[in-house]
């Protein structure tokens, strides 16, 4: 599967890179260009057109009162998580838009937190070929334990850049 926008043709430059350094170059990409990711330490381990894998640290800039991650840092890793895969297939020519986030705390949270994101041939196409449309993305986010203590749908829309002025 190939894409043709500008985060792609970076990512596939990164995916050049030894195995070694293609994680830390892809969460610098990112942290760089997302700074309140970047400033979370937010970490990419795996990003291909079809699945994300992103991890946040339980570090002390992103807990709260109990020592686990905030509910708020749960929720930009799995923004980030499936809005990097968004943006791997949205045209140069289209921007990409958060539309809704859905998350249901169930569970404490043990350490660090793994989210992966996951588009389907069906999604990658619409995403590719509607000049704007939108999609729903289950993120499964997991801590250390194995443990999902947050259940997360984000819904993603893409639009055209540059509307008409009657619009």
């Amino acid at each position: 599967m190939k894409s043709n926008n500008k985060l792609s043709r970076l990512v596939g430059k990164i995916h050049g890179a030894p195995l070694f350094l293609q994680s830390w170059l892809l969460s610098q990409l990112f942290g760089r260009a997302i700074k309140f990711a970047g400033t979370a330490s937010i970490v990419i381990e795996q990003l291909n057109f079809q699945q994300a894998v992103l991890v946040q640290g339980n570090f002390k800039k992103v807990q709260n009162h109990i020592g686990s991650v905030h509910a708020a840092a749960m929720a930009l890793l799995g923004e980030s998580a499936s809005g990097f895969l968004v943006g791997m297939h949205v045209p140069d020519d289209r921007l990409p838009l958060l539309k809704s986030m859905q998350l249901d705390y169930v569970k404490r949270a043990t350490g660090k937190l793994t989210a992966v994101a996951v588009l389907s041939d069906e999604q990658v196409q619409q995403i590719r070929e509607q000049e704007k449309g939108e999609i729903t993305i289950k993120v499964q986010i997991r801590d250390q334990l194995g443990v999902e203590p947050v259940i997360a749908e984000y819904v993603w829309a893409w639009i055209p850049k540059n509307r008409s002025k009657s619009n």
